[in-house]
């Protein structure tokens, strides 16, 4: 293969090419032997004036000028080197400077060692041993005494363009405007997806509310198809918050109604408790009378309204904060508390057995006569004959009321044992009512105490109710002055039989019922109502 010979005779002579330079690595190395020493090397700067044009054919040739190396350390040494400008678009090189070179390694026991430089200039550094070594400098190719190069010389490499500030200002939005695109493109992925999630809800929803027909305890002539309840209702004040949503005052006409208003995460609960009103023979004095069900607004906006009866006394719970009872009293409300709870869990006329599953005085409401009515079916449980629990889930309810086998979750999930769970939560109610019993010699100044609350505080957690109810077995403290009194005493022993450790121990509802029954007062209890309005802060005790 036929390699060009390079060579340049004069200082800053241009010379035509044929193929940029070889890599170093083509090259041999120097014998070491004979301990070659640099002293003298040939002087030459390209940006230093000329006296005459190097394009000038007529110019004598300029003189060489003859640099003495600077004495080095003995462990260094000195060498000369020759820097060479490539052009890659002419394919020339012109000498731009040359001189001494001190302790470069690749240098050593090397003939020549040439670097090419391509990042921003294409420039090639050559260096040598031995006195004025670079003064007939050849650019690299052949060399006398060198073997033809057998292989092609390296592909030219364009020298990269310098970035402007231009370039930066591209940079800086590219590398900005990308994660916010890819920001936006997954916000905008999920947005989508919970909009085809929450569509197929309002298909169903859609499906679900024309069967929604108004059951037998509603009024007669009372309609609840979408819109008719909601154009008659005007809503005046909230009363309570609790998990599923507000509970407000609210106008039917000239009529006082409650609303319990619903939010759409929570519209299954709302489904479920209209379920348990419109089941046959619900509508019982002691159980809270329902009105009627209605939808406000669509899509994200939706509201699930539930119309029931509006009584000015609030919960039970609330009522003894600020309140005692005397002994008619009581034992009326303790009286419509069992007899509710007894027609929810029998089964008779076409009505299956109901297991309340959150019964507490917080569900209990006191109409104007201080008789009561259980209210709150969101997590109630319909036994159907022949049917099993379904999917039921057994740790649910208010901690503090939770028996403990479901503190402990050790449910047997058949009917009775459920029914008994009420049971239980039966008797912390009645030692509520117990406690703020003037006839029991309470102070109408007590301050009124929660179930369990100086065991385990207001606001227990799971595990400390498991510990106090499952693993020391606690239950409220009764006082032994409850026992003088008669009617009192008989509730005391009903309370502690309900709430035994062995479930299937505990007294049933009707069991319950007829045992208060048989201690009704001789003189009834008297009707005084107070109008004075009990504001509700929240659901849950």
């Amino acid at each position: 293969m036929s390699v060009s010979l390079f060579s340049i005779c004069i200082h800053g002579t241009t010379v035509k090419t044929h193929a940029a330079p070889p890599s170093d690595d083509n090259l041999p190395p120097r014998p070491k032997e004979g301990g070659v020493e640099t002293r003298y090397c040939e002087f030459y700067n390209n940006s230093l004036p000329q006296n005459c044009g190097s394009q000038n054919k007529t110019c004598p040739p300029a003189p060489v000028i003859r640099e003495e190396c600077q004495p080095i350390e003995a462990d260094k040494s000195n060498h000369c080197f020759v820097l060479w400008y490539y052009d890659n678009t002419t394919n020339t090189v012109t000498v731009k400077v040359k001189g001494c070179f001190l302790d470069t390694v690749a240098c050593n026991d090397r003939a020549s060692s040439c670097r090419i430089h391509n990042q921003k200039l294409p420039l090639l550094h050559c260096c040598c041993e031995g006195d004025m070594c670079n003064e007939n400098a050849t650019f690299p190719g052949l060399e006398a005494g060198m073997t033809s190069q057998t292989e092609l010389p390296p592909e030219r490499v364009p020298a990269s363009p310098l970035p402007t500030a231009d370039d930066d200002t591209r940079a800086v939005i590219a590398y900005t405007l990308t994660p916010l695109f890819l920001l936006f493109a997954v916000l905008v992925a999920c947005y989508l997806l919970y909009r085809k999630r929450k569509g197929s809800s309002f298909a169903e929803l859609a499906n679900g509310e024309a069967s929604l027909s108004r059951p037998p305890s509603a009024s007669a002539g009372m309609e609840n198809e979408t819109g008719i309840l909601l154009g008659q209702i005007t809503l005046c004040e909230v009363r309570a918050r609790g998990r599923f949503g507000a509970v407000w005052r609210a106008k039917l006409g000239q009529r006082d109604v409650a609303v319990k208003v619903f939010p759409l995460q929570d519209k299954q609960s709302w489904l479920a408790e209209q379920e348990i009103y419109r089941l046959p023979r619900m509508d019982h004095q002691d159980i809270l009378h329902y009105i009627g069900v209605d939808k406000k607004g669509d899509n994200l906006q939706a509201e699930y309204w539930l119309i029931t009866a509006y009584h000015e006394k609030g919960s039970l719970c609330d009522y003894l904060k600020s309140h005692t009872l005397s002994w008619n009293e009581a034992w009326r409300v303790a009286a419509c508390v069992a007899r509710g709870l007894a027609h929810l869990h029998e089964e008779e006329g076409g009505k299956p057995a109901i297991a309340h599953r959150d019964f507490k005085s917080k569900n209990v409401l006191l109409k104007n006569d201080l008789s009561a009515c259980i209210a709150d079916f969101g997590l109630a449980l319909v036994f159907v004959a022949g049917h099993g629990c379904g999917d039921a889930h057994g740790q649910v309810g208010t901690r503090r009321y939770m028996a403990p086998e479901v503190l402990d979750g050790a449910i047997n999930f058949t009917k009775d044992a459920f029914l008994r769970i009420d049971m239980y939560a039966c008797a912390l109610v009645l030692w509520e009512i117990a406690s703020r019993c003037s006839d029991s010699g309470v102070e109408p100044t007590a301050q009124y105490r929660l179930p369990l609350e100086e065991e385990v505080g207001s606001h227990p957690g799971l595990e400390e109710m498991q510990e106090a109810v499952v693993q020391r077995k606690l239950r409220p403290h009764i006082q032994p002055q409850w026992r003088d009194h008669p009617g009192l005493s008989v509730l005391c022993d009903t309370m502690e039989e309900c709430w035994d450790h062995d479930a299937e121990a505990r007294l049933s509802a009707s069991c319950v019922l007829e045992r208060i029954a048989a201690q009704q007062p001789t003189q009834p209890a008297p009707q005084t109502p107070d109008t004075t309005p009990l504001l509700i802060h929240e659901l849950t005790c």
